[in-house]
């Protein structure tokens, strides 16, 4: 797979016709595409770099916005159980867009996050949401759990 903006981190795999990754938070193989891969980039950021708790990150589960089912990548819930960081992973080959930004932007509407990234592993865009002036602020990288008051 292709190197992407993260360090390197120690994963498994195992290839049963496909190749899989195991992914930490499911704990199970997932078929290795290249969003996954990016996904799984992530999930090891936020708990190795960022030193968030494996148990308060969720991958890839459903949820509705506006009548549709859709699905969210990766969030981090602060400990009573809102939102805390909303992701959006996308394949290195895919831009950075304002499409991208409508994305997360939509699925925010339903969940409330404090912090959004998106990234497609080459390049990550980390905002925190000022809910009062309806905007997004861009912030440098995002915060560190220990650093960062998670409430």
């Amino acid at each position: 797979m292709q190197k992407l903006n993260f360090k390197n981190y120690v994963f498994r795999f195992r290839n049963a016709g496909r190749v899989s990754i195991f992914d930490e938070i499911r704990k199970k193989f997932i078929i290795l595409t290249p969003e996954e891969w990016v996904r799984q980039h992530v999930v090891h950021f936020l708990m190795h770099e960022k030193k968030y708790p494996k148990s308060l990150i969720n991958v890839e589960k459903v949820l509705t916005v506006n009548g549709l089912t859709k699905r969210y990548d990766v969030v981090v819930f602060n400990p009573d159980g809102s939102i805390f960081i909303l992701v959006e992973c996308k394949a290195p080959q895919v831009a950075i867009s304002q499409t991208v930004f409508d994305q997360i932007a939509r699925y925010n509407m339903t969940m409330q996050s404090q912090l959004l990234m998106v990234t497609n592993g080459k390049q990550h865009y980390f905002c925190q949401m000022d809910y009062a002036n309806e905007q997004y602020v861009f912030l440098r990288e995002l915060p560190d759990h220990q650093t960062f008051s998670v409430s």
